[in-house]
């Protein structure tokens, strides 16, 4: 990254309704596993407290910006101070808000920075974690965390905390912005354990640490951020892990993973490094820049899988009990490069994988502080073995030469006749570009957002594009199902709600006054929308 005053601010999406105090997972030879009643994706109420919820970042294990339960839904409101309409609270946020938000058991759940200054003891730039009261956006408590005394390389200025928490009964789990995963007591924030994971596990982040974490039974998953340094070439920590696995309990590591750095351990001799680092980031084996995705879980045939998104541009199923490798896929073509500032073809992550219908979607992309680019967006098979990556740049599932790929259908690459070259700053020659938008998977559709503010509405089964829409704004949030509407907002501050189906139509456009980068988020009848600095509870 090279001076990116807003570096991770998409980074955060959220959107559906579980409660994992309930979700119990037996742990066998054969992986994790889930019990039927209540597999990912199961939308149901908070035990004992007549409420629902959206616990985590995606809402359920399986990640998908789909909310079943909450009806009559709001499209029209207004945030004007002289012509307020359907607001039923307002919470000031610091001056950049993408961790939540999440609720669960009457609690509101926000990352943010310190630039509200909550506490006047509490001076200058710091990571904050705030909590509200759900029925009336009451402050309740913050957490504090200092910055890293690397600065920008390590904790980028006044991004604040970007991970959305994972809420399980009485605690919840997140990633601090010192690169900490975090366990606290939902009902005043008190510490439980941390885990640290410069110090105990020399992981070097890029920039920020972010992962919206993910608990499936005992186990607490995580990508650690593990990338290069200031000068965007060497990886200090190659060793350190990309994925790690932690038990709840204690937050003692239960296993870890480096296979997007651990190439760099064996520099050929005689070689320089620059030019082997070089070789391996265009080959799609080394990480490229930092790792800012997040871990999505799922279940076949009764087997557990926990996705991890890598750096390098890969996707990695590991068994969730003992990280052994299931399958892995390359969401780059073969003739992809890499090149500093997002001059180059290759991508990595920052959209979250979504599992729907033994389907993974997700779509490539990088720091978007890179400006545009092109991109790619997967349907992918996840109930196959060993590298499943397609073996040409053709994305066709029924060449012969895919026949053992888990390519269902792919959706994006320039434009006809273009030379694939990359783009200048500005130039959409693509027909999909780079996103940090996770998809929206529903009744045969899936909704998908690029960054350049090109909605688009594919086939869930088949890929065909039904429809596209441009917001003529840059996109960082999600789309949200919920309803029968999506909700979509830009960085120009409008939140366009579109009706469900196969045949574009909007139903209206909100202003918002201000960038709208978290997703927003149903839950007890009420819509939650975020902008840059507040919080808004909309409903009649």
């Amino acid at each position: 990254m090279n001076a990116y005053p807003h570096l991770k601010r998409g980074l955060s999406l959220a959107v559906s309704v579980a409660v994992f105090a309930g979700v119990l997972v037996v742990l066998a030879r054969s992986g994790a596993q889930v019990e039927p009643e209540k597999k990912p994706g199961t939308l149901v109420g908070v035990p004992g407290a007549g409420k629902r919820a959206w616990p985590m970042f995606g809402g359920t294990l399986s990640r998908n910006m789909v909310n079943l339960v909450e009806k009559n839904m709001p499209t029209d409101w207004s945030i004007d101070e002289d012509n307020k309409k359907n607001l039923k609270w307002v919470a000031e946020l610091g001056s950049k808000a993408y961790g939540g938000p999440i609720v669960a058991g009457g609690y509101i759940l926000m990352g943010t920075n310190n630039e509200a200054e909550r506490d006047p003891k509490v001076k200058g730039d710091k990571g904050i974690m705030m909590c509200f009261r759900e029925e009336d956006g009451k402050f309740l408590y913050q957490m504090v965390f200092n910055k890293l005394p690397q600065g920008l390389v390590n904790d980028w200025p006044r991004e604040g905390i970007c991970s959305a928490p994972f809420i399980e009964g009485d605690k919840f789990y997140f990633v601090s912005n010192r690169c900490q995963v975090v366990c606290a007591a939902l009902k005043d924030g008190k510490t439980v354990w941390t885990k640290d994971m410069i110090k105990d596990l020399q992981v070097f982040p890029h920039n920020l640490a972010v992962c919206s974490p993910l608990l499936v039974g005992n186990r607490l998953f995580t990508v650690t951020a593990n990338g290069v340094d200031k000068d965007h070439i060497n990886i200090p920590a190659p060793q350190a892990p990309s994925f790690l696995v932690l038990d709840k309990k204690d937050g003692s590591v239960l296993w870890k993973n480096n296979d997007p750095s651990k190439n760099l351990l064996a520099v050929p001799k005689g070689e320089a490094q620059e030019g082997f680092i070089k070789r391996l980031v265009d080959k799609g084996e080394l990480l490229m820049h930092g790792q800012w995705s997040n871990p999505v879980y799922a279940e076949v045939n009764g087997r557990g899988q926990i996705v991890f998104p890598g750096g390098d541009g890969w996707l990695r199923s590991f068994d969730p009990a003992s990280g052994e490798l299931i399958w892995k896929f390359d969401c780059n073509p073969k003739n992809s490069f890499y090149a500093l500032g997002g001059r180059g073809t290759r991508n990595d992550f920052v959209a979250t994988p979504v599992v729907h219908d033994n389907r993974l979607y997700i779509g490539v992309g990088q720091d978007p502080e890179h400006d545009w680019g092109v991109g790619h967006f997967w349907c992918i098979d996840i109930t196959k073995r060993g590298d499943v990556s397609p073996k040409d740049d053709s994305f066709d599932p029924k060449a012969p030469a895919n026949k053992d790929s888990a390519l269902v259908w792919h959706y994006g690459g320039f434009n006809k006749g273009v030379a694939g070259k990359g783009s200048k700053k500005g130039e959409r020659n693509f027909k999909f570009g780079r996103t940090i938008s996770t998809a929206a998977v529903h009744d045969g559709l899936c909704y998908v957002a690029d960054m350049t503010g090109m909605f688009f509405c594919f086939d869930a089964k088949t890929g065909q594009k039904l429809w596209d829409h441009d917001l003529e704004a840059p996109v960082w949030c999600s789309p949200y199902w919920v309803d029968n509407k999506v909700y979509i907002g830009t960085d120009r501050g409008r939140l366009t709600i579109f009706a469900h189906g196969r045949q574009k139509k909007i139903i209206n456009t909100v202003d918002m006054e201000s960038p709208i980068r978290a997703t927003p988020v149903a839950v007890n009848g009420v819509l939650l929308v975020v902008n840059e600095n507040k919080l808004y509870a909309i409903g009649k």
